[in-house]
């Protein structure tokens, strides 16, 4: 009994072990707003947020792309020198699929209701008893007492979010008259608990991901297109898409490579990385944005797409490489005119052909194949263009996301 007791013993703890492990490996993250931080004054773009706020409520929708039986929050202070503190938050159904009523339901930090969240750090939320359907919007409204300044946000949410006097956490009204951003606060992330199992498809990306010139509050997102294709197959689409984002270098946000730890492999349940950044390495490059700044080479962005995929397999995530969109005659008009120039078109074809060809990534998804203009095939299709040449709009992001090959996404 001597050698069975010890024995017995460590096997009920590996049973709880992996029995928790099996729990926790139930939740995926069903949506996310990638963290930036906050730039100066006078930088090209306003933050779109006030510098400061207190006493007021963080009204905030997002559209999830899978469902589940419940609701985690996650809540970021990623760049922040203080500590940031919540004082109340709640979360409700505020548009899906059999929806009957509005109600806002109290969100929990260790069993309370107020909460802190350290520089440098994320929280999450205690599990909520809210069942949500595929696709459905949710409101999180967060009341913030003291005053405070924000060092973090997501600059470009095309999700409009408001701002009120005082704690306005207990409905769920879109108010007519009151402070409005497009930028998104606190809210980085959102994790179900599906019915069955899933996995989650992660796309990171630059302005084209972010959906920079899709329509405002519509879900237009060629990930939001992507979703809808997959929720059927119990898969999960998260955005990882920031405006201005590039492979190697920091810009509107961390480079893409320093985000797949930080951010990207940090999600729940992630398998696949779809991987559409690189033409703002390409062409910053003496653009206002950069104007000192060279023109990578073809090996140092070559050498960048195989360390995203080194770092990727390394977690068990497959990578599909997409190809970089055409962009001639990209930003007429603007501080940014010479975004394109032949020399620059050249590199990006050079790189949309390695990736056909080169074999490092798992999948290819041609989107340039997919959005070219037939005649003039360095341009985007005029169908397909918001007419700035460089992002596609409502139909072109539709129709990147039904050049998925699901096939590559559903089986893992």
């Amino acid at each position: 009994m001597k050698f069975y007791q010890p024995a017995l013993f460590s096997l009920i703890l590996f049973t709880s072990f992996a029995q928790a492990e099996a729990q926790k490996s139930q939740w995926v993250t069903t949506w996310a707003a990638s963290p930036q931080k906050v730039w100066n004054k006078d930088f090209v773009f306003p933050t779109n947020i006030p510098e400061q706020i207190s006493n007021q409520t963080i009204k905030q929708i997002s559209q999830i792309s899978l469902g589940g039986e419940a609701v985690r929050l996650v809540f970021t202070n990623q760049y922040g020198d203080q500590p940031l503190y919540i004082d109340k938050t709640t979360v409700g159904l505020v548009k899906g699929q059999s929806l009957k009523s509005k109600n806002a339901y109290p969100v929990y930090f260790s069993g309370k209701l107020k909460a802190q969240i350290l520089p440098g750090k994320q929280l999450m939320s205690d599990p909520i008893q809210l069942p949500v359907p595929d696709h459905a919007e949710l409101m999180v409204n967060t009341f913030i007492q003291r005053p405070t300044t924000f060092k973090t946000f997501h600059w470009d949410a095309k999700q409009t979010s408001w701002l009120i006097t005082g704690n306005q956490t207990a409905n769920l009204n879109t108010p007519s008259s009151a402070k409005t951003t497009t930028a998104r606060l606190l809210l980085s992330a959102i994790e179900v608990k599906p019915k069955r199992k899933a996995h989650v498809v992660a796309v990171i990306g630059d302005s084209i991901t972010d959906g920079a010139t899709t329509t405002l509050n519509a879900n237009s997102r060629w990930t939001d297109f992507l979703a809808k294709r997959l929720s059927a197959h119990h898969v999960a689409v998260i955005n990882s898409g920031i405006s201005g984002n590039r492979l190697l270098t920091n810009g509107m946000g961390d480079s893409a490579l320093e985000r797949l730890k930080s951010e990207v492999f940090q999600y729940s349940g992630v398998k696949t990385l779809i991987v559409l950044v690189g033409i703002n390495d390409i062409s910053w490059p003496g653009t206002a944005f950069a104007p000192k700044q060279q023109i990578p080479s073809f090996e140092a962005l070559t050498q960048g797409y195989k360390r995203v995929v080194d770092e990727a397999h390394e977690q068990g995530i497959q990578v599909i490489g997409a190809t970089l969109l055409p962009f001639s005659g990209a930003l007429p008009n603007t501080p940014l005119d010479n975004y394109y120039q032949p020399n620059k078109d050249e590199l990006r074809q050079r790189i949309n052909h390695w990736m056909r060809t080169s074999h490092t990534f798992d999948g290819v998804l041609d989107l340039e194949q997919g959005l070219k203009d037939p005649k003039h095939p360095d341009r985007l299709n005029p169908i397909y263009d918001s007419g700035d040449h460089l992002h596609p709009n409502d139909k072109g992001n539709q129709q990147m996301a039904n050049l998925v090959d699901l096939n590559q996404l559903v089986n893992q």
